[in-house]
């Protein structure tokens, strides 16, 4: 034990080759591996990371015959594949993903072919064109983000050939296995340090920042694991000492972001790593660190409705990937980790899901589909038994490797009630109005709380609207963070369904839900967004009537005139526009991005229409009690040459409420505003109390919108009204169909 301590002390003060062989020759026949395997003795033998005896006892059996034995022949073949090439590492590190974008439409690249040595074509689907790599800067590397994916690859099939020896214990696997490990042992060393902006700083060697290399070095553990028996004392000490060892002292234990999707990675390959060579400090580090560690993720990270505090859909699964490892790995050290919040983190996502089992694209997210996280399902329904799991599971064909692994053998059969209706969740802050069935119900989500941290889009009270198999009214998402899109359109309030005052994004700020509930038969949702600019105060009540319709009432309070702009986007196209002059959009974040841009004023309200593909309409409708001017055009897609039909709502103002319809059906909606007055019967301003009238066919409602619930008083043609709720709704007829 003291002679491996000494050996870390020196490592971590080295950072040069040199030393390290130095290290590797003191450690000599006393070596590191042999004295850290003294801390296993309560441990189980190796494999202990990914998988344990008892797994491979079950896989053996379940892969002997009927369905499983057919994935498992398809998984030997692919392996099998893969490794009838011969190790052939790239002689440098890789490039940060988020550089792979093109400069000039900030899309996604696409691989090409293969013209040189560790060289590539790189397409832009936007363009149409050819890109070629430039090492000279780091956000033209594109051949750096290929040899990135080169060397994940690697370490990929380090696994599944490890896998496979512990199946068939054929040691061809462990020998080809053995080539990949020790090849990294003998060149990690050798790559240069670099970041992702491709200066000899912070970053990694096999990649350019910290997530990747651990990300990496989790795989290259659990692979190591798998074949750890093969490797005779020597080779031990070299992938100790040569690889795993400087990854963590010069990398991952350097940096330190406290409760972070990043983090979790970081403690999953130092728990990892720790958990491989009999480390215990390693191991206390990565899951009892007060700070930062595993259950302190889990603790502080994921709020009480079970999604990660970053608010995005794509790095609460990112996340999920995160943490399932050292979960594992400690599970088969007889530490238990899945605890009932970290179970939540696959119940939350279930509730947030729109009707077609997609997680809307907020902030740094692009919309996800629960169903390709249907690999991860298994391992969840493998730890908890939850029948809820099993249509994700079923919908996914168990074709992943977490279904191969961990998945049991049948499912149970029958079908698993859903309760989905309207719901409000205050910790993430979503409020979801849902009317119908399956995936052609409609669903609306507004987003009122939390800012999300750095991944956070500056949107209080933005909402996403789906219905009938399709989102009408978008969320912006995210471009890579190498695309100038990233701040200058995605992040700005303008991209989004909310308020933008004086041509300036929100700041970051945290709303609350005022009231949430149903009545009269229509659900409603009434949100406050926050300290998003000085001295105003945008309060949003969002109301299904009924599958078709949507009501939108925006109240806003200001200090002085502002300038208020109500920022709508849909999907489809525009559909037949009223005439308009050429408006000229001003050179600010979010704004500069719109084009085709008209406008025209109106005082007495005004209908625009979109349509889908597939002739879906939707109606928009803006009640007419002031002068507005209607700004349309369009907004940035998923690059600056997919356009997205953008309307600007702008009224100058200290004071308003926005009254509008979203119609669903096609059906034209009328609106009618009425005077409101308090219990002395003095007029109150519609930015405090809105009553209105809603037709739709032969439907009629009156609704009435009062959140900071004065008693006000409202004359109808079929008589007073007189409330004190924040919110209420009178049929005014028949709305049976």
């Amino acid at each position: 034990m003291i002679v491996r301590r000494q050996v870390v002390a020196l490592v971590g003060s080295a950072g040069t080759v040199g030393l390290w062989l130095v290290v590797l020759a003191f450690a000599g026949s006393a070596g590191v591996a042999d004295a850290a395997e003294d801390d296993a003795g309560a441990w189980s033998a190796h494999p202990r990371l990914l998988l344990d005896g008892q797994d491979i006892e079950t896989l053996s059996q379940r892969v002997a015959d009927g369905l499983w034995a057919e994935r498992w022949a398809a998984y030997r073949d692919d392996v099998d594949q893969r490794l009838a090439r011969s190790v052939e590492l790239p002689l440098r590190g890789g490039n940060w993903s988020h550089n792979y974008v093109c400069p000039d439409h900030g899309a996604r690249l696409q691989l090409g072919r293969r013209i040189g040595t560790w060289e590539w074509e790189h397409h832009c689907p936007a363009g149409r064109h050819v890109l070629l790599g430039d090492t000279s800067q780091a956000r033209l590397d594109f051949d750096g983000n290929a040899i990135m994916g080169v060397h994940l690859d690697y370490a990929k099939l380090l696994v599944d050939a490890g896998v496979l020896y512990q199946v068939t214990r054929d040691r061809r696997y462990a020998e080809q296995s053995r080539d990949i490990l020790l090849a990294y042992a003998g060149k990690y060393l050798s790559y240069d340090r670099h970041d992702n902006r491709g200066q000899p700083k912070g970053g990694g060697r096999v990649a350019s920042q910290s997530l990747t290399e651990a990300s990496w070095l989790i795989l290259m553990a659990q692979g190591a694991d798998l074949i750890w028996e093969t490797l005779d004392d020597q080779q031990r000490r070299e992938v100790e000492v040569r690889l795993f060892r400087p990854a963590l002292d010069e990398i991952i234990l350097l940096a330190k972001l406290g409760i972070h999707n990043i983090q979790c990675r970081h403690n999953a390959a130092i728990g990892l790593v720790g958990f491989l060579l009999g480390d215990e400090n390693l191991v206390r580090i990565a899951i009892d660190d007060p700070v930062r560690g595993f259950r302190q993720q889990i603790l502080q990270g994921v709020r009480d409705d079970g999604m990660w505090f970053e608010g995005a859909s794509g790095y609460h699964f990112f996340t999920i990937e995160g943490l399932w490892p050292l979960a594992e790995a400690a599970r088969h050290c007889e530490i238990d980790l899945y605890d009932a919040r970290f179970k939540s983190m696959f119940d939350g996502p279930l509730t947030l899901a729109m009707p077609d089992l997609k997680l809307p694209n907020f902030n740094d997210s692009g919309t996800v589909a629960l169903t390709a996280r249907a690999d991860l399902y298994e391992l969840a329904h493998a730890r908890w038994r939850d029948a809820r799991y099993l249509p994700l599971v079923a919908a996914g064909r168990r074709s992943g490797n977490l279904a191969l692994w961990f998945g049991a053998a049948e499912l149970p059969v029958g079908q698993v009630a859903t309760d989905r209706g309207s719901r409000n969740s205050p910790a993430s802050g979503y409020a979801i109005l849902e009317r119908g069935a399956g995936d052609q119900a409609t669903w609306l989500c507004v987003k009122y709380g939390p800012h999300g941290g750095g991944h956070g889009h500056n949107d209080k009270n933005h909402f996403v609207l789906y219905s009938r198999g399709a989102v009408l009214m978008p969320d912006a998402g995210t471009h890579a963070y190498g695309s100038p899109l990233h701040a200058s359109w995605d992040k700005t309030s303008l991209a989004h369904n909310t308020l933008v005052v004086d041509q300036r994004s929100q700041a970051q700020a945290e709303g609350r839900c005022l009231a949430f509930g149903a009545a009269g038969g229509a659900d409603f949702a009434i949100t406050d967004a926050g300290d998003i600019y000085p001295d105003v105060r945008f309060v949003r009540t969002v109301t299904l009537l009924n599958e078709n319709v949507v009501i939108v009432v925006d109240q806003v309070r200001a200090d002085r005139e502002r300038i208020l702009d109500l920022a709508c986007h849909f999907e489809g196209t525009w559909k037949e526009l009223p005439d308009g002059q050429p408006w000229t959009p001003p050179d600010a974040p979010g704004y500069r991005h719109i084009a085709d841009a008209t406008t025209r004023v109106n005082a007495t309200g005004v209908t625009l229409s979109t349509s889908l593909d597939d002739n879906q309409e939707t109606t928009i409708t803006l009640a007419g009690d002031e002068p507005t001017e209607i700004i349309t055009g369009t907004g940035v897609g998923a690059s600056t040459a997919e356009r997205v039909p953008l309307m600007i709502i702008r009224r100058k103002a200290r004071e308003t409420a926005f009254v509008w319809a979203v119609a669903l059906d096609g059906r034209s909606v009328t609106l009618q505003t009425h005077e409101v007055r308090d219990a002395d019967s003095q007029p109150i301003s519609a930015a405090t109390a809105t009553a209105l009238t809603i037709r739709s066919g032969p439907r009629c409602w009156s609704l009435l919108v009062n959140p900071d619930k004065q008693s006000v008083q409202v004359r109808l043609p079929q008589g007073d009204w007189s409330c004190s709720e924040p919110f209420a709704v009178r049929v005014c007829s028949d709305n049976s169909d």
